[in-house]
C-alpha cells in the first residue's frame, strides 16, 4: 500500500491503518470459514472475527502505549486520567458479519483531550480504507490509491439521499425521513453509512437509537469533520469521547453541513408532537 499523502502525519496514524489492515485480513480469513458465535451481556453477538481482530490490532496499538478502549475488552477507568486513548470497533457490523452481506467495518480512532484526532475505519470484504488526521483532512484508499474526500454541496433537503440501518430501523426514524419529504433513502450496513456521507455519495445518516456506544462513532467523527461535514447527537448537541458513559443517549446525525440544522429542528418538532 502506497502511504496516506498527508503532510505532518503522525506515526500513530500509520499504526492505526496498518492495524486496520491486518484486522482485516485476520477477519476475512474467518469471514470465509467456519466460526463459533456467542451472545454478550447486553445480547448483542460476537464472533470469533470480533475477538480475534481484537487480539490483532491491541497488538499493533500497543506499541504506542496509549490506553485503549475497544468494545472486546473490560472496561478500565484508568482510561479517565489519560488525556489521549485509542477508542476501538474491531468488528463494526456483527449482524452484516454473520448474514454474509459484507458490510461489516474496522474502526481505530485516537482520542485527545476528548476529541477523535484521528480515525480509520477499514472495510475487509472491499480492500477500501477511509482515514484522517485532524487538520488534514480525509482520504480513502481503493483500487490502489489514496484519494482525497469531501462532503457534498447539497442543501436542498428534498434532493438529498439518507442512509440509515438496516438492522435496527424505527418507526421514529421512518417517520422523520418522511416529514423531510426525502424520498431516497437506503439502508446499510456499519460505519459505511458515514463512508457515504463523507465521500459525498448520501447526504445524512441519522440513527435515534439510545444503543450506539463511543466505539460505534469515534472514528466516524474525525472522518466525516475532515470531509467537511458533521457529526452530533439528534439534538444537535456535539459529542466528546473518554467519557465514564459510554453510551450515546441522544442517537446520532451525520450530515454533509448544510443541511444539519434543518434535520436537527425537524426531529425536535417530531419529539415534541409525540410526547403531547
Amino acid at each position: 500500500m502506497t502511504s496516506i499523502p498527508i503532510p505532518g502525519k503522525t506515526s500513530e496514524l500509520d499504526i492505526a491503518i496498518r492495524a486496520a489492515q491486518a484486522a482485516g485480513s485476520a477477519i476475512l480469513e474467518i469471514y470465509n470459514g467456519d466460526y463459533n458465535t456467542s451472545t454478550k451481556d447486553d445480547d448483542s453477538p460476537v464472533t470469533d472475527a470480533d475477538l480475534k481482530s481484537n487480539e490483532v490490532i491491541r497488538e499493533h496499538l500497543l506499541q504506542t502505549r496509549h490506553t485503549i478502549l475497544s468494545e472486546e475488552d473490560r472496561d478500565n477507568s484508568d482510561r479517565l486520567l489519560q488525556e489521549t486513548v485509542w477508542i476501538v470497533d474491531p468488528l463494526d457490523g456483527t449482524l452484516d458479519f454473520i448474514d454474509k452481506t459484507g458490510e461489516f467495518t474496522v474502526m481505530i480512532s485516537l482520542v485527545r483531550d476528548k476529541r477523535p484526532v484521528l480515525g480509520v475505519i477499514g472495510w475487509p470484504t472491499r480492500g477500501i480504507l477511509f482515514a484522517a488526521q485532524k487538520g488534514c483532512g480525509a482520504f480513502r484508499f481503493s483500487n490502489d490509491k489514496w484519494e482525497q474526500i469531501s462532503v457534498t454541496k447539497t442543501s436542498d433537503i428534498t434532493r438529498c439521499r439518507i442512509v440509515g440501518s438496516r438492522h435496527h430501523l424505527s418507526d421514529k426514524e421512518r417517520r422523520l425521513v418522511r416529514k423531510l419529504g426525502i424520498k431516497d433513502f437506503a439502508s446499510i450496513g456499519s460505519s459505511l453509512k458515514v463512508g457515504k456521507v463523507s465521500s459525498g455519495q448520501a447526504e445524512a445518516y441519522l440513527t435515534t437509537t439510545d444503543k450506539m456506544k463511543e466505539w460505534d462513532t469515534a472514528a466516524s467523527y474525525c472522518i466525516v469533520s475532515e470531509a467537511g461535514g458533521k457529526m452530533t447527537d439528534m439534538l444537535g448537541n456535539d459529542i466528546t469521547y473518554n467519557n465514564r458513559d459510554v453510551y450515546h443517549h441522544n442517537g446520532i446525525l451525520v450530515t454533509n453541513g448544510l443541511i444539519h440544522n434543518k434535520i436537527v429542528d425537524e426531529f425536535k418538532r417530531l419529539e415534541q408532537s409525540s410526547s403531547l
